[in-house]
């Protein structure tokens, strides 16, 4: 008895700090100003400090009371983590989530996964959007997004890396037989038409390694600036010119023989995956769901 006593003397002592007041405290909590002030009173004399500095008007923290405020409060706040994540272990995700992904890979890759999450769990909801820029999730009012390239956690944002995809250089057959053959090196691509990303009015660079297998970003000739990687294989396929794509979008052309790729030895990066959303305190049920089944996803290899 004794045990659980000093407990909820501890959480009444933390009321009462963040509220600022024992009466504030006291209707938060449900009980009595005067309970709030005798648990505290106990508290400091088993304590053998003074918690508080009192007035007519408000309390405030001593030293003492600050020192073991700062350690109650993270004790409490880890109490109620762990309850939470454990009510909503048992939760079933439900309500509208926004999702925002790639065009291409959000079309190719996530929606058929976000199909089959609908079937297991009918209550969730979606709203998606396919942006290859990354944008303001906490502006936009979406709650995740899946992007391309490294993402650092900043702004209030999480990012999880979900999986890797290699990036290739390509090119059709008949626009290669127009140009008497493939580029030798990544210097011979300046006699080339590259079709190159575009994002947020600048070309992206294409990534390759150096001999000591160190990774480089170039420009190529921006010949053609697209800002859709389906536009950019559209464009490859028609013959216009050579693009660096992720695997999953041009897999198939190569397997059917419509591209073919090049400069291999040194076109061996890899673009990082992630899932991005808004810091908050707790995740929703139906956003960590999401976010656990796209990383298992990845982490299986099917992400790519």
């Amino acid at each position: 008895m004794a045990h659980a006593e000093q407990f909820t003397g501890v959480a009444i002592f933390v009321a009462a700090a963040r509220a600022g007041s024992f009466t504030a405290a006291a209707e938060r909590l449900g009980i009595t100003k005067s309970a709030v002030g005798k648990s505290i009173a106990r508290l400091e004399q088993r304590l053998a400090i003074k918690l508080f500095h009192r007035t007519t008007r408000k309390i405030t923290l001593t030293v003492d009371g600050a020192a073991y405020f700062a350690s109650c409060a993270t004790a409490l706040d880890g109490i109620a983590d762990a309850e939470l994540a454990l009510q909503n272990g048992h939760q079933v995700p439900s309500g509208r989530l926004r999702i925002d992904m790639p065009a291409a890979f959000g079309r190719g890759v996530i929606l058929p996964i976000l199909s089959e999450l609908t079937q297991t769990y009918p209550a969730l909801t979606l709203t998606l959007t396919f942006t290859d820029n990354l944008i303001d999730p906490i502006e936009e009012g979406i709650d995740l997004l899946i992007r391309f390239g490294e993402i650092k956690e900043s702004g209030g944002l999480v990012a999880k890396l979900l999986s890797r995809e290699r990036l290739l250089i390509c090119a059709s057959p008949a626009y290669l037989a127009r140009k008497d053959g493939a580029p030798a090196s990544i210097a011979d691509l300046e006699q080339h038409a590259c079709i190159v990303g575009y994002r947020r009015n600048t070309p992206m660079p294409w990534r390759t390694v150096d001999t000591d297998g160190k990774e480089v970003r170039f420009a190529p000739p921006s010949t053609y600036e697209v800002g859709d990687g389906d536009a950019v294989l559209a464009m490859t396929l028609a013959g216009c010119g050579i693009c660096q794509l992720p695997s999953f979008l041009v897999r198939e052309s190569l397997r059917s023989g419509a591209l073919v790729s090049m400069l291999d030895a040194v076109s061996t990066c890899e673009s990082e995956i992630y899932a991005v959303w808004p810091q908050t305190r707790h995740l929703l049920p139906k956003l960590r769901k999401v976010i656990d089944v796209l990383a298992m996803k990845g982490k299986a290899g099917l992400l790519s």
